[in-house]
């Protein structure tokens, strides 16, 4: 066992638990935990981590042997190394985690491969050669054994400790199904060559002369399928962190004695400077000591527009120099940097959810042991009836049999697989059931604006020319000085003028038009380009500059589009030649098509749309409206986006998120159902409940009522598979159900089950309407 202290809390610690197999083992965790004077404690069984703040009377030590006696397990988490910068440790991380799932396939695949065999020659009376029950004791002995040992296991510890679940409920079911067929072959007369199955309707009617080995092996393999694809969907939840740590620099060149030496990341110190080429991460949070750059600072502000850094600015580990050399000195390392401090943010969010208590869970806390009752009465007293030994022994067993939780089992995973599969169709992954219940509750939903609402691309959306200039003109020569500049404003423009030309702009000359080439580039930072094109000296920057190089002013036609642009919160770039400003190019983050639309689906589903954004304000109530947007919170970083999303929380507000970028991953893992872009960043879709593949605002409410809709087919599953229970389980008990015909009912109940839940595949999305109001 180990144990994670959160160092800017005394008495908080953060605890990685293993051994659990379903919400109830988590509940007993917490339960026993907070059974220590002081201590409040969280366990998490979808990120099997526990947080817990406790006094100072109680120890690391305590919790440890609390968690312990409890029979259950922990390891050290993957991202308490990897936070500081260790190479290697998010590839262990995601290893360790791999391997569970790994081993339930491989458990299902041979279970599945031996027990299929089994099934169809106990069903099909016609195939049972001479001796066939033999055969099929060999095949099933392993399933029965090896196969479902996960499940005994856990019953004999959950046994330990006075509790009982799912897993015994299997186990118990699985070994008398099992024993009672070992009976029968061995000391009655299921043995003899040439037996077939014999068929009566009555406990008292049958005896030792029939084997449930089939129900013994097809209930192993039919629980072991719902286990492995439960593993698989909570092996991505680390995936977060792993994917935060991915986008932060490997290898760093450091200046030491007036030479460039390039290390690992994870050895760059405090005060050390460092070079950075265009294209390359920067390596730590800092200072720039010398160059001037454009940096892409998307990943923490969302925003596509560069921002400008020279001499005494600060910059931020793991964004991208999009321009010039920079040199760069370090002032925060490994785990003190903004990205590290993001991978916490996701931790904390993410340990800090309720746990999921499964519908299945809870009602199998009382009626597992229930059911086992049952069976050791029926047992007890049909012997005291006086009805032999063979008759008891078959309804007790025949209980046990329409009780095992075949269906219960399929009740899940069937309808998320189908649900699942049909989501993917529609450009949706949907993480698990913990996902599914979140759907239902969700009353108020927060849409990060850039890359979500927008497309998260600079774009030309216009050109503005003086009285007596061209408009192809200004196009073409600032398309041209553009397109040899590295700046990515500088490219929106160039690709602009190069698609406008090219569709025939008019008064641009012929479609299909190109751009003329440019000589004598020079860039000055900070300011614009110039460059020599068609045999004019054309200038491309800030209208300030260009005023005080060339002596002159905006023409006044431009200086209202301009303003009018500002007010939009877009960018204008004034462009001129020969001393003159001749026009003005205008780019802008645009909005989605399909996104007013998908703004309207979801007000119909009842939900409050928020706009959330690290933009101005401006610029974010012009996307509001043109989208049908009304509350708008504005100008806020990752940890600010975390602290909105907690603020509607704790005004009652049940929120979704929806957003793509590394700064959204900590609100999305905050939100109660965190929804992120496929076309976004790894971090976002890892910490998200939802993704959504086609980046298309439109599959948000899809993805909410596909969600919906898996979830009442999990209930309508469960429903049935406790109802059919309940109905059969007296029969059985009073004799009138043979095990063999307890062993059908049960295969029924699964056929409904799986049937009910294909009917997801059936699944339409709802027309978008065509505003957002």
């Amino acid at each position: 066992m180990s144990v994670v202290t959160d160092e800017s809390r005394v008495g908080s610690v953060e605890l990685a638990i293993g051994g659990m197999t379903c919400a109830s083992c988590a509940a007993r965790i917490e339960k026993k935990l907070n059974t220590l004077d002081g201590v409040s404690a969280t366990v998490n069984f979808a990120t099997e981590s526990a947080r817990v703040s406790f006094p100072a009377a109680v120890s690391a030590g305590d919790l440890i042997s609390i968690v312990e006696q409890a029979g259950y397990t922990a390891a050290v988490p993957a991202h308490r190394h990897a936070e500081a910068g260790e190479p290697g440790a998010a590839d262990a991380g995601a290893a360790a985690e791999a391997g569970e799932p790994d081993r339930l396939r491989r458990r299902l695949l041979v279970s599945t491969a031996l027990a299929v065999p089994v099934v169809v020659l106990a069903m099909v009376p016609a195939w049972q050669f001479r001796n066939w029950q033999w055969a099929a004791l060999v095949l099933a002995s392993p399933v029965a054994v090896w196969g479902a040992w996960p499940f005994h296991r856990a019953a004999l510890v959950n046994a330990r400790h006075g509790a009982a679940t799912m897993d015994t409920l299997v186990s118990v079911g699985v070994a008398a199904a099992y024993l009672w067929s070992v009976y029968a072959l061995f000391f009655g007369t299921a043995g003899q060559p040439g037996m077939r199955m014999s068929f009566a309707w009555l406990a008292a009617g049958s005896g030792s002369g029939a084997t449930y080995l089939d129900v013994a092996s097809g209930v192993t393999a039919l629980i072991l399928l719902g286990r492995y694809l439960e593993a698989r969907a909570k092996r991505r939840s680390g995936a977060a962190l792993r994917a935060l740590l991915a986008l932060g620099a490997k290898d760093v060149a450091v200046l030491r004695d007036g030479a460039e030496v390039r290390i690992p990341v994870g050895q760059l110190a405090a005060g050390e400077e460092f070079v950075v080429r265009p294209g390359e991460k920067i390596a730590a949070d800092g200072v720039v000591v010398s160059g001037g750059s454009a940096v892409d600072t998307s990943m923490l502000s969302g925003e596509p527009v560069p921002a400008e850094v020279g001499p005494g600015d600060a910059v931020t580990g793991g964004c991208v120099n999009a321009g010039g050399r920079l040199v760069v000195r370090a002032v925060r390392v490994g785990a003190d940097t903004q990205l590290a401090h993001i991978a916490r943010l996701v931790t904390e969010a993410q340990a800090g959810k309720a746990p999921v208590q499964r519908l299945a869970d809870r009602i199998s806390a009382v009626f597992v042991p229930a059911v086992i009752g049952v069976a050791l009465t029926t047992l007890v007293v049909w012997l005291a009836a006086g009805q032999g030994a063979g008759a008891a022994f078959t309804a007790a067993t025949a209980v046990l049999i329409i009780a095992c939780p075949c269906a219960m089992g399929l009740a899940t995973p069937t309808a998320i697989l189908v649900g699942t599969g049909r989501g993917a169709q529609l450009g949706i992954v949907i993480k698990g059931p913990e996902t599914l219940e979140s759907t239902r509750a969700i009353d108020t939903i927060v849409l990060d604006k850039t890359g979500t609402v927008t497309t998260g691309r600079m774009g030309l959306v216009d050109v503005a020319a003086a009285p007596g200039t061209d408009p192809a003109d200004v196009l073409r020569r600032a398309g041209a000085v553009e397109d040899a500049s590295e700046h990515p404003v500088a490219a929106a423009i160039a690709a602009g003028a190069r698609d406008r030309l090219g569709a025939g702009l008019p008064g641009a000359g012929l479609p299909g038009a190109g751009l003329p080439g440019a000589g004598q580039f020079a860039s000055h930072h900070g300011l614009g380009v110039t460059a020599l094109v068609e045999g004019h000296t054309v200038a491309v920057g800030r209208p300030g500059w260009l005023e005080s190089e060339w002596g002159t002013t905006v023409p006044p036609t431009l200086a209202v589009r301009a303003a009018q642009a500002e007010q939009a919160g877009q960018t204008a770039v004034f462009t001129g030649w020969d001393g003159q400003i001749r026009g003005l190019l205008v780019v802008a983050d645009t909005v989605k098509p399909t996104s007013a639309g998908a703004v309207g689906r979801l007000r119909a589903l009842g939900l409050w749309p928020v706009l959330l954004t690290g933009d101005n304000e401006r610029a974010a109530r012009v996307v509001a409206a043109a989208v049908g947007i009304d509350e708008v919170i504005a100008g806020v970083l990752p940890a600010g986006k975390v602290d909105a999303v907690k603020r509607l929380q704790a005004a009652g507000r049940v929120v979704a998120m929806v957003g793509d970028g590394v700064n959204d991953a900590a609100a999305l893992a905050q939100a109660d159902l965190g929804l992120a872009m496929g076309t976004g960043t790894d971090a976002a879709i890892q910490a998200s409940d939802l993704t959504l593949i086609r980046g298309d605002l439109l599959a948000v409410p899809d993805a909410i009522l596909l969600s919906r809709r898996t979830l009442a087919t999990i209930k309508g599953n469960l429903v049935w598979a406790f109802g059919y229970n309940a109905a059969a389980i007296p029969l059985a008990a009073l004799g009138f159900l043979n095990p063999l015909i307890a062993a059908a009912a049960m295969a029924f109940s699964s056929v409904f089950v799986v049937t009910n839940s294909l009917r997801l595949r059936r699944f339409q999305p709802a027309p978008a309407r065509a505003s957002g109001r």
